[in-house]
């Protein structure tokens, strides 16, 4: 019996796949369950058709992406703090300060989560942060932390 799965199910296959399972799996334990529908005509046209938008809307995401990725290239976040002898700060910058300077000085808004600041900022001067927009798109935000007076 041919089955579309719409869940993942261990020892059978993952969402979306038309796998080939035996009569009894298929009829007594996937169907009723809702993990899987039969693989007639029109559901396999519905499953190729849904495909073809998730690939659309996954290039869709990945082009966003780049082009916040270009935007934030040459964005510059300053954020004012206090500091000792050397430039060592007083406290520290955290991945929370950043995001929220990048959204009051550029109006964007972006999940702190996605900032890959191993450590917080303890200088001053500029840091390179990187910040992971997708799962292939990198971009690296300036943050120039000065004196405050």
């Amino acid at each position: 019996m041919k089955v579309i799965l719409l869940e993942d199910v261990k020892g059978t296959g993952k969402k979306g796949e038309l796998k080939e399972v035996s009569e009894g799996h298929g009829r007594n334990y996937l169907l009723p369950r809702k993990l899987a529908v039969e693989a007639t005509s029109g559901n396999v046209n519905s499953l190729k058709e849904k495909q073809r938008l998730d690939d659309v809307k996954k290039t869709q995401l990945l082009e966003d992406a780049k082009k916040l990725a270009t935007q934030m290239e040459s964005l510059e976040v300053v954020l004012f703090a206090k500091s000792g002898k050397e430039g060592r700060l007083f406290g520290a910058i955290s991945t929370k300060q950043i995001v929220e300077g990048l959204n009051k000085q550029h109006q964007m808004k972006i999940d702190k989560k996605k900032l890959l600041l191993d450590d917080a900022i303890r200088t001053l001067g500029v840091t390179k942060v990187p910040v992971k927009l997708h799962p292939e798109v990198t971009a690296t935000l300036s943050v120039h932390v000065k004196e405050q007076g």
